[in-house]
């Protein structure tokens, strides 16, 4: 599919929808036809037949419904440094790069916590090959889309994009911190772990690269880099990302310990069967009395096998007991609010900042 090569407002989308929902269709849908077109490659798919087939199941798994929030963030950081409303074609692109390193991220994720669902249907791995082939597999086509996205934001046509994606790239290897030390936690006892630990987590792992370098790109792409006023966008941009990423890490963390799989698209009991020492888990931890930590620390502790459902019911219910569930509800609370404290500080760019007010109330509130 090509990509419309004219200039593009930011509505225009159902009346009948909320404005942000139909923004937020309106951007899926280009992000959409752009992943869809940056991910047929002729000059790859002429190599081998199995190569072929390959790329074909990571070209369905990429293009499986999603949130895009990357892209839409990336839209929106361009816009309020811009407040033309008009989104050039090479934005389109680059956001479906973003959108391409995610699921690079989401393979290896998925490989690191042994995970069976992602987005409503299979693990990439799991689609693969059975065991360790799959992993083996999966890996290596992560890394191609790690590389098929550094080539697309270098080749989307707009200014600024190479020093764009140096900035983004530098965002990346903080993301690697954050993935090895939330595996490494999970081989530390709970009384060793506290909750600055997993803010931290949250912060490298989720809140800069899915959030912060978004809405940063966007407006570094627009020619927000320089000028003083500039730079004062990036600096508000980047404490906005940096709140709405942590309340929507804390969600994960009560999704993937209390969500419902029909929901989400992946087991509400993945954190409980890998042992993350998440926020919730913390929280309670350190509000429960002594007996009640060592029976947490038991639970935590236990083989994946022998993590049953009564298991499950008994560290959920603990973990609510305990104070952790209501905990990160507050903390939830707290940091959308925060962000939506600063977004109030921005420029209202023909309804931008609205729209992102929108969007981090519903982020705060998801159940999915």
């Amino acid at each position: 599919m090509a990509v419309s090569t004219s200039p593009q407002p930011l509505e225009g989308t159902p009346p009948a929808l909320p404005p942000v929902h139909s923004w937020l269709l309106h951007v899926q849908a280009q992000v959409e036809e752009a992943l869809d077109e940056v991910l047929h490659l002729p000059d790859e798919e002429c190599l081998d037949p199995r190569w072929a087939g390959a790329l074909a199941q990571v070209r369905s798994y990429a293009l499986r419904p999603a949130k895009r929030l990357r892209p839409a963030l990336l839209v929106a950081g361009y816009a309020l440094a811009r407040d033309d409303g008009q989104v050039p074609p090479g934005l389109w692109r680059f956001a479906a790069a973003l959108e391409l390193l995610h699921t690079f991220l989401l393979i290896h994720d998925d490989v690191a916590d042994r995970a069976d669902l992602r987005r409503g249907g299979p693990a990439l791995h799991r689609m693969l090959a059975p065991g360790r082939a799959g992993e083996d597999l999966a890996v290596v086509l992560g890394d191609h889309l790690f590389a098929r996205s550094l080539e697309v934001m270098l080749s989307s046509g707009l200014p600024g994009a190479a020093r764009t994606s140096r900035y983004y790239l530098g965002v990346c290897r903080h993301t690697a911190a954050g993935q090895y030390l939330d595996l490494d936690l999970g081989r530390l006892p709970l009384a060793h772990v506290g909750l600055w630990r997993t803010l931290k987590v949250a912060h490298l792992k989720t809140a800069r690269y899915g959030f912060c370098a978004p809405l940063v790109c966007g407006a570094m792409l627009a020619g927000a880099a320089s000028p003083l006023e500039g730079r004062a966008l990036l600096a508000s941009l980047e404490r906005v990302g940096r709140q709405v990423g942590r309340a929507y890490q804390l969600r994960d963390d009560l999704l993937g310990l209390f969500g419902d799989a029909s929901l989400s698209g992946k087991p509400g009991e993945g954190d409980f069967q890998q042992g993350k020492r998440t926020y919730p888990v913390v929280a309670a931890y350190v509000r429960a009395s002594a007996p009640e930590r060592a029976e947490l620390e038991r639970l935590w502790a236990l083989p994946a096998e022998e993590k049953d459902a009564e298991a499950l019911a008994r560290a959920r219910g603990l973990v609510e007991k305990c104070g952790g569930l209501a905990a990160c509800e507050r903390a939830v609370a707290l940091a959308s609010r925060s962000g939506q404290r600063t977004l109030e500080r921005l420029p209202e760019a023909g309804g931008m900042r609205q729209l992102l007010t929108e969007l981090v109330g519903r982020l705060a509130r998801r159940v999915a």
